[in-house]
């Protein structure tokens, strides 16, 4: 581990200290790590659209919209392969809110929750990425396949 010094003004310093009794960091190291990852996060994202993500896209939508709740089902039925789980919250009588969890190449990501969010009816929407590091892992699971042996198979898992 490295030991660095930062120099704050007293006004900087004092905020910092709000935040992290706001956010209840134990020292003012962890929450530097934390910002310094979550910032070189970012950077990635906004520069490289060449690795692979998980993520969420959330939006609110009024489902009053003329067949937007169809239509919305058919683009995610369109991306099955990045769509991992979708939950729809119901806000009120006419507006409901859908996170949809995501995971792939980030290029495809943003593509698809761009052209999602920018759907007619759309309100408040977003997208939110991590990046990561997939390794191809061939293994042998504990279920049954249908002719009720042991089955083999290669497929990713997220590094970590």
């Amino acid at each position: 581990m490295q030991r660095f010094t930062v120099s704050l003004d007293d006004d900087l310093a004092e905020l910092f200290d709000q935040f992290l009794h706001r956010f209840s960091y134990n020292n003012r190291s962890e929450a530097i790590r934390d910002l310094i990852r979550k910032k070189l996060e970012t950077d990635e994202l906004e520069h490289s659209l060449d690795g692979h993500s998980v993520g969420t896209i959330t939006y609110v939508y009024s489902h009053k919209e003329r067949e937007l709740a169809t239509r919305l089902a058919r683009i995610q039925h369109q991306h099955h392969d990045v769509l991992v789980s979708t939950l729809q919250v119901h806000l009120d009588h006419d507006h409901c809110l859908e996170t949809l969890v995501t995971r792939g190449p980030t290029k495809e990501l943003r593509a698809f929750s761009e052209n999602l969010i920018a759907k007619p009816g759309i309100r408040h929407g977003q997208i939110y990425l991590l990046p990561v590091v997939y390794e191809v892992a061939s293994h042998s699971h504990n279920g049954l396949s249908t002719s009720h042996e042991p089955h083999q198979h290669a497929h990713t898992h997220p590094a970590t």
